[in-house]
């Protein structure tokens, strides 16, 4: 697909006040679709997400990653100059994203009144802690926190040990999806209708809902049934046989054999046709109650196998199975390149010259394969004279004033 498609989102212009994963994963969402995502950051340093992780250069692969599709500007916020230029800027804008600590807008003079006069029709996508109400919403709180308090961490690792962390931010991620949507139907919802009360244009994310609302029945399951659910390790409760389970060359695969007439198919597979008759193991609920037994059986079979051997003979028989992936794996995997999922950019990473780096296509998916993402996450300010010029008019003297206070 050419890099002049024409994206979703064109046309849309969003001033990003955002820092670390949150805010910025909705803006890399919409600046993916084709906003023009003007990304504010603080002089000297930058979104701190520029410094973790890095190996090498001095602007980590994560920061490229979260804020690719977006232009740099350099502001103080701290200052009045700097809080009247976002001010300015925000005339111009179709969408504010920020996820500051609940207040700090108002605390600058940028709270939801001013910005009504700036423009009445700016969508304001705010994401926090725990929402912009309630007794806990002027609290600080990282994805961590949210996590634990939404409900995931309990249930991630083994019943025997502490709970664990997923290895991404991933309640931050979340949120930032539900922003990006939050954001989008706002913007629907003005074309659709035209003038829209400011209070239905304010996006209100919270962390730790945003993990909520991802824990499928677990609130119900304890009010209905008295249920606390408890962590399985690598299973999934309530749901069996699906697990990982080892090869002979030292792998593991992940197979999920729970569906009733896929669990007939997988005993046979696994040349267990008495597991496939058994009345007790007909239904879920009762191969629930047997997993350790299932999973001893599959285990015993997988071991026999290298991976590619259990694979094929699995996915010969129409058993949802699959490779545990690296990264490496990952890069070299065809499904993943014929839908244009990889996309390779030279980057700086603090070698003489500047290397091939692959990164993580667009999804969705329109028209076939991943959009051509249009550059990985800019250098600090690399676009503040462009955007400043070009939007407000402010000549180069101006702007060198701008960077010297």
């Amino acid at each position: 697909m050419a890099d002049k498609c024409i994206r979703p989102l064109d046309g849309v212009r969003v001033l990003e006040l955002g820092n670390y994963v949150a805010a910025p994963t909705a803006g890399r969402i919409l600046g993916d679709f084709g906003a023009e995502v003007i990304k504010v950051e603080r002089p000297g340093t930058g979104d701190e997400l520029r410094n973790w992780r890095l190996y090498g250069g001095d602007t980590s692969m994560l920061y490229r990653t979260v804020n690719r599709n977006k232009k740099s500007i350099v502001l103080d916020l701290r200052t009045q100059a700097g809080r009247d230029i976002v001010l300015d800027l925000l005339a111009h804008c179709d969408v504010l994203l920020e996820n500051f600590r609940p207040g700090m807008l108002e605390k600058w003079g940028l709270g939801p009144e001013v910005l009504e006069q700036v423009n009445p029709n700016l969508v304001i996508t705010r994401i926090s802690a725990y929402g912009q109400t309630g007794p806990m919403a002027s609290r600080p709180g990282f994805a961590a926190v949210a996590e634990a308090v939404g409900g995931l961490r309990e249930l991630v690792g083994d019943p025997d040990r502490p709970p664990v962390r997923v290895g991404v931010s991933i309640g931050d991620s979340i949120a930032g999806i539900y922003a990006a949507f939050g954001t989008v139907m706002a913007l629907f919802q003005r074309e659709r209708i035209g003038r829209v009360p400011q209070a239905e244009r304010i996006i209100d994310v919270a962390l730790n809902e945003s993990i909520l609302s991802v824990m499928e029945s677990l609130v119900p399951d304890h009010l209905a049934y008295g249920i606390n659910r408890e962590r399985v390790g690598g299973r999934m409760e309530g749901i069996a046989p699906s697990n990982a389970y080892p090869t002979s060359d030292g792998f593991s695969i992940i197979i999920g054999g729970n569906g009733d007439a896929i669990f007939q198919r997988y005993m046979r597979v696994i040349d267990r046709p008495d597991l496939a008759v058994d009345p007790e193991l007909a239904d879920n609920a009762g191969r629930w109650r047997h997993r350790e037994r299932l999973d001893a059986a599959i285990a015993e079979w997988t071991v026999r196998h290298t991976r590619g051997e259990a694979l094929k003979l699995l996915d010969a028989a129409a058993i949802p199975c699959g490779p545990i992936y690296t990264a490496a794996d990952i890069v070299a995997d065809e499904q993943y390149r014929a839908r244009n999922m990889i996309q390779s950019f030279p980057v700086e990473v603090g070698e003489p010259e500047p290397k091939q780096v692959g990164f993580t296509g667009i999804v969705p998916v329109i028209g076939g394969a991943s959009l051509p993402i249009r550059a990985v996450g800019p250098d600090l300010g690399e676009h503040t004279r462009e955007v400043l010029g070009g939007l407000l008019g402010m000549t180069d003297d101006q702007i060198d004033a701008l960077e010297a206070s």
